[in-house]
């Protein structure tokens, strides 16, 4: 990476974010932020943060300014919202990003893009990068990934942007903010069941293994390599048993195992119902007890064939997250 001196992260302040820009200025490479919100760890870290909003052309400009790559990891990223806001942060904001590398001839772009983008409901069992997008989605989040990664990988040109996109699949490891937080919520306030029979299968990735995918395809994406304008499936070795991950996760921290189920098509039906009465309500700035796509998600198996990954980005799938160290 000796010709990378400077990079850009958008969403540096998130879980992902903040490990990749430990790791990169680990590398001796200077990393600028740009997020919504303040992050101090960042600034305490050396990194250079900038508070915008991606909509906004002119601050991704601002923040693109003297960078080589940019890693587009900044997203909404919610089981339930309104359409306008899904597609403005992680439509026009990848237009935006796109538009800075292109204005500022920007030679790398590194998507986190996600599994869910070609997730349309049914089971995904170890399947590869060659599975189509999903003709309907109930899930906003991943419509409009799936827009903005097809975007991405469009915008590849010869002799100018190279870019990738990574889908790596629930993201986990000390410190988890999201994932882990949640459901130890909802197991204390006895809101978790498991959804279907409990016997799914998902594939998961540690957070240093995320990281270390991100890093290799910023060091091999050029436009004659492999990977220029392709996506990566990300995960480990093996998929778990999800519901028995999470009743390790919850026993660890001296909380219940779930037993109690909910046939999953009894959970869609409420996750229906539930965003029916949103939309007619416009409440769109509240999680709702359930979705269509969480009733999906939690029910379905959904693990994936890493073999690109393994030859084209270099990829080493571990052995698995330990889920007592969540």
């Amino acid at each position: 990476m000796s010709e990378i001196k400077r990079v850009l992260i958008t969403g540096g302040g998130g879980f992902l974010g903040q490990k990749l820009a430990q790791a990169l200025l680990g590398e001796n490479i200077k990393v600028c932020s740009l997020s919504r919100g303040t992050y101090p760890q960042l600034t305490a870290m050396g990194v250079t943060t900038i508070c915008g909003d991606l909509t906004d052309l002119e601050t991704v400009l601002a923040a693109a300014q003297g960078v080589d790559a940019i890693f587009h990891l900044a997203a909404k990223v919610a089981m339930w919202g309104s359409w306008e806001e899904f597609y403005q942060t992680n439509v026009v904001g990848t237009k935006n990003v796109i538009s800075a590398c292109q204005q500022l001839g920007i030679k790398r772009l590194v998507y986190t893009s996600t599994p869910s983008v070609v997730f349309g409901g049914e089971d995904l069992l170890g399947v590869n990068e060659s599975t189509p997008y999903p003709k309907k989605f109930v899930s906003r989040y991943a419509h409009s990934k799936a827009i903005a990664e097809k975007l991405v990988l469009a915008a590849t040109a010869p002799n100018g942007l190279a870019t990738v996109a990574l889908r790596p699949h629930l993201i986990l490891g000390p410190g988890d903010p999201n994932l882990v937080p949640r459901l130890l919520e909802k197991a204390k306030n006895g809101k978790l069941k498991i959804i279907g029979d409990g016997e799914n299968l998902v594939d998961i990735i540690h957070i240093d293994r995320a990281v270390a995918a991100h890093l290799s395809a910023l060091n091999l994406l050029t436009n004659d390599s492999p990977i220029c304008g392709k996506a990566y499936f990300l995960a480990e070795k093996r998929p778990v048993r999800l519901w028995e991950f999470i009743n390790q996760i919850l026993i660890s921290h001296q909380l219940p195992a779930v037993s109690k189920k909910i046939p999953f098509r009894i959970a869609y039906l409420a996750g229906a119902i539930f965003e029916f009465i949103a939309t007619i309500t416009g409440s769109y700035q509240k999680d709702l007890p359930m979705t269509r796509f969480v009733a999906q998600q939690f029910a379905h198996s959904h693990y994936f064939d890493h073999q690109a990954a393994i030859r084209d980005l270099k990829f080493v799938p571990g052995p698995g997250v330990n889920p007592t160290s969540l």
